[in-house]
């Protein structure tokens, strides 16, 4: 099966479009959300039940398959698609993103990126074609071009200067590549600036790549500055080109995603907050640890046909949190995959169906968001659960951010 994208339908009262994504190792319909397998596997999970959950692609990261265990021995193993025992698409992405969020162990120059392993402290260098050949080595269906991604609290010249350079590396990456049988995706950047995301996406369509990644977003700015700068960018986009929103994985954003002409999606979301104890329903996102799961005799939602809702009670899932047991995170994490799944199923039929803007009215009615103060918090307690833990490992670097 060749490399190709076709649109089916669009909505005729909004951007929403249904398509048919086709790539080496099968096919995808799209509006898709894909689950992201930073390390060649979607955290508890095999590949048999992703299949039952309705995955139909997968993400791996280039950095982390870099670091462990080598590019070159899944090379030698047959390839990413057969270490990991997946046999349908894949996506990898550059690295680029998680080299960049190593603050304290990286510097930058326009020949590459130079850092240092957060698992051993060792040091190594990327440039943009040596991640188009790494990602050529693991054999993923469709690969990104290596880009920097500025903090949401950089300025406008600091972003400009990152913007001009992932331009510069995304031609390098064109230039490098050497498989037909992968899609290279193009990444724009250009933080919440409209001007900037203008010109990163004037200059990278007329690259002419197979297509395009919206990336620096969700990065902690404002929800309605997202849905602004999206909309904006996806309409200087070609129609015939799939769109991807990089890290985007909530009901809510998922819809506004969709809805401004987004077609596939990734996030660790859905199986980081599964693994602590968030799970997703029609009516927003519970915390299972909460005493008033103690005895309910009901699974998580009525109506789910995840196999943790077809067997199990919320008071078990309760149960296997409070005593730490391991299945807790597997069954949480099939419940929130097939979720975002099966949502995204019904956002296709309803496209179809020239009723998606009811449908997305109608979810977001009953849905309540996280709300932005306690998303902020969330996500502030996490990045300090990754600095103290990067602090921990790696004192040395913990001021001044030198890496030398």
């Amino acid at each position: 099966m060749s490399i190709g994208f076709e649109v089916k339908k669009s909505c005729p009262h909004s951007r929403a479009r249904t398509a048919m994504l086709t790539t080496p190792h099968g096919a995808v319909p799209t509006p898709a959300f894909v689950p992201v397998g930073t390390q060649a596997t979607v955290k508890s999970l095999t590949p048999e039940e992703l299949l039952a959950l309705g995955t139909k692609i997968v993400l791996g990261n280039t950095y982390h398959l870099y670091l462990r265990p080598g590019i070159g021995v899944i090379e030698k193993l047959g390839g990413l698609h057969r270490f990991m025992g997946w046999h349908g698409p894949l996506i990898t992405d550059s690295g680029g993103y998680q080299v960049f969020s190593l603050a304290r162990l990286r510097r930058l120059s326009d020949e590459g990126v130079l850092f240092r392993s957060h698992i051993d402290g060792s040091e190594h260098f990327f440039t943009p074609e040596l991640c188009v050949q790494f990602q050529e080595a693991l054999g993923a269906d469709i690969i990104m071009a290596l880009d920097e991604c500025p903090p949401y609290s950089d300025d406008l010249d600091a972003v400009r200067v990152a913007m001009e350079r992932t331009h510069r590396w995304a031609q390098r990456c064109q230039k490098s590549q050497q498989r037909q049988d992968q899609a290279l995706y193009g990444i724009l950047q250009g933080g919440v600036f409209r001007e900037l995301r203008r010109q990163s996406a004037n200059f990278l369509t007329s690259l002419g790549f197979q297509g395009y990644a919206i990336g620096g977003l969700s990065l902690g700015e404002p929800k309605e500055v997202t849905k602004e700068v999206v909309e904006e960018t996806v309409a200087l986009l070609p129609e015939d080109k799939p769109r991807y929103l990089m890290g985007v994985g909530s009901p809510e954003d998922l819809f506004e995603g969709v809805s401004r002409g987004i077609d596939i999606f990734d996030s660790a979301l859905p199986t980081r907050i599964a693994r602590n104890g968030g799970l997703f329903t029609h009516r927003g996102r519970i915390i299972i640890r909460n005493a008033c799961y103690l005895d309910r005799d009901s699974p998580i939602e009525d109506g789910c046909d995840c196999y943790t809702c077809q067997n199990f009670s919320a008071a078990y899932l309760h149960h296997l949190f409070k005593c730490e047991e391991l299945l807790a995170y597997r069954l949480a994490t099939l419940h929130n995959l097939r979720f975002v799944i099966r949502l995204m199923d019904e956002m296709r039929k309803h496209i179809l169906d020239e009723t998606f803007l009811s449908f997305k009215d109608s979810f977001l009615a009953n849905y309540e968001p996280t709300d932005e103060e306690t998303r902020s918090a969330q996500r502030q307690k996490w990045m300090e659960s990754r600095h103290t833990k990067f602090n921990q490992r790696w004192p040395g670097f913990s001021n001044g951010g030198n890496i030398d």
